[in-house]
């Protein structure tokens, strides 16, 4: 069964920070730094999910998915990132769960998606090893409670955005900036991802799979000096991710580092563990020119040429296309099927006077990548799923609520649903595949 759906994330959603035993996140005290997101936006209400997942699931039946992919909030489940557990946080996910079969959508949960417990991080976060082992430990409490009725599961979301946001530039959560530094980290995310695989395999867990966010790399010339630079970004935002994953090797990081000093005997045949999906998530292609500083070894140029969303993200249907071939001729026997797990763009979407949203932008947006999707398909790539970035009008991380991704308006100040024009596209589409 081929997965239609769409994709949220706890911390985005959720709200009720402190509320049942929840403890803090990494972006509970990010968001609450003077100056750290838009306008001090922060999630501790978001979308109000967690009061009104009951409406949620409903809108999800309406529009006629088979799938939701949402994460589970690792402080909601383990408040201090390991010891005890709160029964009420998983109690959360249970009911979201059983609601979900109810309405024949398959849960697909990610255990992380970027809202570390914040006790965590002050042991260091993902540059403490030890941190690897506690998500395996979390992986098993989760599995424990609903692997007999969750049949696949996602263990990390976007480990490179992470790392590179969070760790290095500084500006997502925890908000150091510790640029090359930052290594550490990728490599702990990764180990903890094996690990979790372990865990849940342990555990009963039927599907597992990582969702990396790969991007093709353009040079900006046909420069030697601009596609050396290219193939470095590869590397970094590619191929750090997959390859250990996939191939059992890092690729060469001498441009980064002197050193590969933190990756433990054994480390790199745990991150390989043999995966049953991965997902990609899928946004932009990126353009690389060589640096014009003794900085990185890569400037972004900027993908120019194109329309764009309300991000200034560049609209390319065909970098999808583009880069599902591209992993099947790199990693070729390597490679498992795929799943699609995010795509979608933020538009300036306002209700009109008579309270619709007219987003026909996103609904050519997405028809053009669902066409992209099937074109790489009929070119031999494995693709089993495609998950819409969002169900909901959601926190936008730094952005807080300026970007709006949505199938579904929502109204910050009341939390009022209002389904936009993709909605309604995305139900008659879906119809069209299951006559």
């Amino acid at each position: 069964m081929f997965l239609w759906g769409t994709a949220t994330a706890a911390y985005q959603i959720e709200g009720a920070a402190r509320e049942d035993g929840r403890g803090p996140s990494i972006w509970d005290t990010f968001a609450h730094e003077p100056g750290r997101t838009r306008d001090g936006h922060t999630g501790d209400v978001a979308c109000d999910h967690y009061h009104r997942w009951p409406e949620d699931v409903a809108l999800m039946a309406g529009l006629g998915v088979n799938a939701y992919r949402f994460s589970i909030a690792w402080p909601r489940v383990l408040p201090m990132g390991a010891g005890e557990v709160n029964r009420r946080g998983l109690d959360f996910y249970d009911r979201l769960v059983d609601a979900l079969l109810a309405e024949g959508v398959q849960p697909v949960p990610t255990l992380f998606h970027w809202d570390l417990p914040q006790a965590l991080e002050e042991r260091g976060g993902w540059m403490d090893r030890d941190v690897s082992a506690l998500f395996a430990e979390y992986a098993a409490t989760v599995a424990a409670r609903l692997a007999d009725r969750v049949p696949l599961w996602i263990t990390l979301n976007e480990p490179f955005v992470h790392m590179a946001f969070g760790y290095a530039m500084g500006v997502h959560a925890p908000g150091r900036l510790l640029m090359n530094g930052a290594l550490p980290a990728a490599h702990h995310q990764l180990l903890g991802h094996g690990l979790a695989v372990q865990a849940l395999r342990a555990a009963g867990a039927g599907q597992v799979a990582l969702t990396n966010n790969c991007t093709p790399v353009w040079p900006a010339s046909a420069r030697e000096e601009d596609v050396a630079a290219a193939e470095a970004y590869d590397i970094l935002h590619n191929r750090l991710f997959n390859d250990p994953v996939l191939l059992g090797e890092y690729p060469d990081l001498s441009a980064y580092t002197g050193s590969l000093d933190f990756v433990q005997d054994g480390d790199l045949k745990t991150i390989a563990a043999p995966l049953d999906a991965l997902g990609i998530n899928y946004y932009n292609p990126t353009r690389i020119a060589a640096p014009t500083d003794a900085g990185l070894p890569f400037d972004d140029a900027g993908v120019t040429g194109y329309p764009t969303t309300a991000f200034g993200w560049p609209v390319v249907p065909d970098g999808l296309r583009e880069l599902l071939t591209g992993l099947r001729a790199r990693y070729g026997a390597a490679l498992p099927p795929i799943l699609i797990t995010e795509n979608g763009c933020s538009q300036p979407d306002e209700l009109t006077e008579n309270g619709t949203v007219e987003d026909e932008a996103r609904v050519d947006f997405l028809d053009r990548h669902i066409a992209a999707m099937r074109q790489a398909m009929a070119e031999g790539v494995d693709v089993r799923g495609y998950f819409v970035w969002s169900l909901l009008d959601n926190f936008e991380w730094a952005e807080g609520y300026h970007q709006r991704f949505g199938l579904v308006h929502v109204d910050f100040a009341t939390g009022r649903r209002t389904p936009k024009r993709s909605y309604r596209w995305f139900k008659e589409f879906l119809e069209r595949q299951n006559p």
